[in-house]
């Protein structure tokens, strides 16, 4: 790193690499610059214009995200300018559309009539989805922000919500990008991109179609990233609390990939499943099953005891007696009819090891190759 590469922020001399943005050299040095659109390893776009900071002799403020780290340069991250334009912005982003936290109105008369609307656009009585979990909500309470200065815009979209795993709420979207840049720069699978102009602009699938008839693969990547309520896991929306869960990390055991996850635990029942950020092989990044498939975890129909089938009705059993039944009849079918009349399934949601092990039983115990499993959700 070249030596003559400093710049000044907040009155501290920093090196720089050519190429750096003001961001990254603040977050590098611990220096917090609150961001709204920016993602991580994709182009910036500084469409939110949170992340504006005052440079010495420049005209305007510079969004740190996209502006380039250059020699001598004199930042100010927090000066009265900046804490203006930031608590601006954010009254902005209040005021635009159905943001009924705590922090969006200090007007008690004003904030219920908020809410009942709110209640009936989202038939929910709830505060939203993701009250206590939003970057939003986070920066209105560190800016002593309402969204009193202006009249609230109403959003012309009703709630996307027909299909089993992604609920779209156009009133909370702050039309940031950032899941439009997760989904593609970070998934590639380019299903959703910006539509319209003006007040009208929202967030869209090609044709404006629902997800479910789109290009979306349901990665779920747009979820993780987006910092309001605008998509949340149709299954665990307003039925679960941030603050109630205890993270796990665990390994995703669908495929041999080995992404690593964090599984959300609520009284000892998985009801959400996230990528576990800047962690290899998947660096956050999920599929659908992934991220969608563990409802089967607590099924109430999960077997909990081998059952074996005696006049036409099943009882349970051991596991010694249901292993030596099994293994009793094999050996019997095998040695009367041959090793290809049996055939062995298993499970794309049990683990790898155990696939494996399944496959060397069929394969070197049973002496057949026909096995198979399914690899769907």
């Amino acid at each position: 790193m070249d030596a003559q590469n400093i710049i000044v922020i907040n009155g501290n001399e920093f090196s720089f690499a050519p190429g750096e943005t003001i961001l990254q050299v603040a977050q590098r040095n611990s220096i917090d610059i609150p961001t709204l659109c920016h993602l991580k390893n994709t182009t910036p776009t500084g469409q939110c214009r949170i992340c504006v900071v005052e440079v010495e002799g420049a005209r305007s403020l510079l969004t740190a995200c996209s502006a380039p780290a250059m020699k001598n340069m004199v930042v100010r991250t927090e000066s009265p300018k900046v804490v203006e334009a930031r608590r601006l912005v954010l009254q902005l982003m209040l005021s635009s559309g159905n943001h009924n936290c705590a922090a969006r109105m200090s007007d008690n008369q004003d904030w219920s009539r908020l809410q009942l609307d709110v209640n009936k656009y989202d038939k929910n009585e709830e505060l939203c989805p993701v009250w206590g979990d939003c970057e939003l909500q986070n920066l209105a309470y560190r800016y002593q922000v309402t969204a009193e200065r202006f009249p609230r815009t109403e959003v012309p979209y009703p709630v996307e919500d027909i299909n089993p795993f992604i609920v779209r709420d156009f009133s909370r979207c702050i039309k940031c990008g950032r899941c439009v840049q997760a989904c593609n720069e970070v998934q590639v699978n380019n299903a959703i991109s910006f539509g319209y102009r003006g007040t009208d602009t929202k967030i869209i699938a090609a044709g404006d179609r629902p997800l479910k008839d789109s290009d979306c693969v349901f990665c779920g990547e747009c979820i993780q990233v987006c910092p309001v309520g605008a998509l949340v896991e149709k299954n665990g929306r307003y039925k679960v609390r941030q603050w109630e869960t205890k993270k796990v990390h665990t390994t995703c055991s669908y495929c041999g990939v080995g992404c690593q996850i964090n599984l959300h635990v609520k009284e000892n029942k998985v009801v959400k499943v996230s990528g576990v950020p800047e962690v290899k092989p998947n660096m956050g990044s999920l599929c659908v099953k992934g991220r969608f498939g563990f409802d089967f975890i607590g099924s109430p129909e999960r077997l909990t005891d081998p059952l074996i089938k005696e006049n036409g009705k099943f009882r349970k059993a051991s596991w010694d007696e249901a292993l030596d039944l099994v293994a009793k009849n094999l050996g019997t079918i095998k040695e009367k009819h041959g090793p290809d009349t049996i055939g062995v399934l298993t499970s794309a949601r049990v683990t790898n090891e155990d696939n494996y092990i399944a496959n060397k039983f069929t394969r070197a115990v049973l002496k057949t190759n026909n096995i198979d499993h399914c690899a769907r959700l």
